[in-house]
């Protein structure tokens, strides 16, 4: 039995170094949330047993966990690079014909050939509709817009655009040449009942999921989404320090186990030598 107890011992380090690993990894990586390995004893006996004469029968794993703790919001020289202070998530669609709506906290955006505002991997971040006053008209899913940058006034075609503020309500407003302003429109954000259960699917943009429940869609400084700083974007949540430190204790956990798995097989070749 003592095989098997160290075996999924040696699962459980093999894991956390993973996790551990695959933090440190991504350390550079623009909205990137830590994750944390999570275990649980194996224990089983029947109703005649008395569980004080039964050892345990090992660990497993429960579950990755991931942590949104708020990274650290490094200040650029950019507009469109937009950090979250606050628990909410930019909204961006993917290309045609999926379309697939996605959530991220990498908010490093930029324009492309069509002056669609776009993220990393080429998803459109979506704005909310607003009045002549900025205040939302609209709050679901369907009511979204893409982010498109005008090349001139929409009351003057000689009036190219010559500037781009984005507040900390997400309202976004557009200057032209004759002095003239247009509001485009508030970024689309969105919150969660259960933030841990969203499903992550690569370069920080994650899926809502049954466990995470439906996205409540707003504008920032609303509820939990926190404010939108313009100019500035969010650092990976990782302490280096910290995770070197549960490196080296991962690798310490595996090497006892190893270790046991020794142990056991040497008190086990004694006996054979004994018998034979």
């Amino acid at each position: 039995m003592s095989y098997y107890n160290s075996l999924s011992g040696l699962r459980a380090a093999q894991t956390d170094l993973s996790v551990i690993s695959n933090n440190i990894a991504n350390v550079g990586s623009v909205g990137f949330k830590k994750s944390r390995a999570e275990f649980g004893d194996i224990f089983s006996s029947s109703p005649t047993q008395t569980t004080k004469m039964i050892a345990g029968q090992g660990t497993k794993l429960l579950g990755i966990q991931q942590q949104f703790t708020q990274g650290t919001l490094e200040t650029t020289d950019k507009t469109l690079d937009l950090g979250i202070t606050g628990e909410g998530f930019f909204v961006v669609k993917g290309q045609a014909p999926r379309s697939d709506v996605t959530y991220t906290r990498a908010g490093n955006f930029s324009v492309d050939t069509n002056r669609h505002v776009v993220d990393s991997i080429g998803s459109r971040v979506q704005l909310l509709p607003v009045d002549a006053n900025g205040t939302v008209t609209g709050t679901s899913l369907s009511d979204m817009v893409d982010f498109d940058l005008p090349s001139a006034s929409p009351t003057n075609a000689n009036a190219a655009l010559v500037n781009v503020s984005i507040g900390e309500d997400g309202l976004v407003t557009a200057t032209f040449a004759d002095g003239s302003d247009s509001k485009l429109g508030k970024v689309a954000m969105a919150s969660f009942t259960a933030i841990e259960g969203l499903r992550p699917v690569g370069d920080s943009h994650w899926q809502s999921t049954g466990d995470s429940g439906a996205a409540a869609i707003n504008s920032a400084t609303n509820g939990p989404l926190g404010s939108i700083q313009s100019g500035a974007l969010e650092h990976a949540n990782v302490d280096i320090t910290e995770e070197l430190v549960s490196l080296i204790s991962a690798q310490r956990n595996f090497q006892a186990n190893a270790k046991a798995i020794e142990t056991a097989s040497t008190m086990t070749q004694t006996i054979f030598n004994i018998h034979g």
